[in-house]
């Protein structure tokens, strides 16, 4: 069985920093795009960045030049540090990704999401 596993969310005040990481474990033959999306109370799910395999990245504007999305390919890990942070960037922090894998003897893709991990900016 594959997953995802975020960790680093907690409370911080407007204008500090956090680290996310997401971890992926199970039979993995490979990982195509990873990526980060939030939910905010009342909210629906919006993209916050999405990092491809050769490390192409791709940002929502309200993060661009706040958020850094990165990823350890030998670890099979994608972080997002988080800066200058805002209160209207609280919201549940998801972690996605494209996973090739084994099962039953046959190559599938699945699409897999982490449980989230909670961010709470302060004013």
């Amino acid at each position: 069985q594959v997953q995802l596993v975020e960790s680093g969310g907690g409370l911080v005040q407007a204008g500090g920093s956090l680290r996310l990481s997401c971890a992926a474990s199970g039979i993995i033959l490979g990982i195509n795009n990873m990526g980060w999306y939030r939910q905010a109370p009342g909210k629906q799910r919006e993209l916050v960045a999405t990092i491809a395999s050769v490390g192409n990245t791709n940002y929502a504007d309200s993060v661009k030049g706040r958020f850094t999305i990165s990823r350890d390919n030998t670890k099979n890990l994608v972080y997002l540090q988080m800066n200058s942070l805002k209160p209207e960037d609280t919201a549940v922090y998801y972690c996605n990704a494209d996973i090739t894998t084994r099962r039953l003897g046959t190559y599938r893709d699945l699409e897999v999401w982490g449980q989230g991990t909670l961010v709470t900016v302060s004013s």
